[in-house]
């Protein structure tokens, strides 16, 4: 009789166990809120605010000093001085420049750099990566590190450095042509003595860089390409215009790109060597724009010409990107 009054207490010990379970189980959790079903979306809203503070301090810091000024001298570019307040001019600053001449010549100087300082540098850069890259050469790690040295000398350091060698009384290289007896020349106080001057400054000064970046593509391109070439019968010429300039196109590109934005933003060279002289035969966009805005204090005009270079730079990027970007191994 004891056995079988128990058996019954137990079946309702089980079944007011699963019943405890099933109801358990209907709560709805975090996992079962989650629609994908991977129990995450509890823990994302908690983690959320967590990652709104480290990324808060880079927002407000980019506000503020990325954001705004961009904001405002946008603003400014359409405003000018008048009785020291800034007022609304409509697009006048932009109509000035373009009647303006020594806005004129400073564009003129700085494509003058850019067409030509720029496809030399590149090219003397290709060339040089090519040797520093070839097996015949010895002492290639000497060598390479020779030609990036001047990349690593300050920009305001090696523009003295020059203006010291470019000396028309006491530089070395006056000296140097006085010894061989050949006539001095003036090389910073005439226009196109000086512009030749910061042109073959600046080859110095980036050449090297651009050889590296250069170097490190064709150290990129596989030997089984070239071995390739060669069983087909293709020679040396053949297998640099068809392989290798084909394969280096995207890091030309890159360089190209680089030295334009860094060409229309020159500023350095022109003031420490000539101060944009003589007669503005080196002044550039950016050294006029740190005339108007920091020395005539016309900031209105200052940003107009900023966002003119901002155009520019957009344009031959764009150009850059159309002609260069495309293009396969043929």
């Amino acid at each position: 009789m004891a056995s079988r009054d128990a058996t019954p207490a137990k079946g309702e010990q089980m079944s007011s166990s699963v019943d405890r379970v099933s109801r358990r189980a209907a709560v709805p959790g975090p996992e079962q809120d989650d629609p994908a079903g991977t129990g995450t979306s509890g823990r994302r809203r908690r983690q959320l605010p967590s990652g709104w503070i480290f990324v808060g301090p880079a927002a407000v810091f980019f506000a503020i000093f990325f954001a705004y000024p961009i904001i405002a001298s946008f603003i400014m570019s359409f405003q000018t001085r008048e009785a020291g307040e800034m007022v609304f001019a409509g697009i006048d600053n932009y109509a000035r420049l373009a009647g303006d001449p020594i806005f004129r010549r400073a564009l003129f100087n700085t494509m003058l750099v850019l067409f030509v300082q720029v496809p030399v540098m590149l090219v003397l850069a290709m060339l040089l990566a090519v040797m520093l890259n070839s097996s015949l050469i010895k002492a290639r790690g000497t060598f390479r590190v020779i030609y990036f040295l001047p990349a690593l000398v300050s920009l305001v350091a090696y523009a003295i450095v020059f203006r010291i060698l470019l000396n028309t009384d006491a530089g070395l290289v006056n000296q140097f042509l006085g010894a061989v007896g050949l006539p001095e020349v003036d090389w910073l106080n005439r226009g196109w003595n000086a512009r030749f001057a910061m042109i073959a400054s600046m080859t110095w000064r980036w050449t090297g860089f651009n050889m590296v970046i250069l170097l490190a593509g064709l150290q990129g391109i596989s030997q089984d390409v070239y071995e390739a070439a060669r069983t087909d019968g293709a020679g040396p010429v053949d297998i640099f215009f068809r392989i290798t300039l084909p394969l280096m196109r995207p890091i030309i590109l890159f360089c190209a790109v680089l030295s334009t934005i860094g060409t229309l933003q020159l500023f350095d060279e022109p003031f420490v060597l000539t101060g944009g002289g003589p007669s503005n035969a080196t002044l550039t966009l950016v050294l006029y724009l740190y005339q108007q805005a920091f020395q005539s204090l016309n900031f209105g005009y200052a940003s107009a010409i900023a966002y003119v270079i901002v155009l520019f730079v957009g344009i031959l990027s764009f150009l850059q990107f159309k002609f260069l970007g495309r293009g396969d191994v043929t």
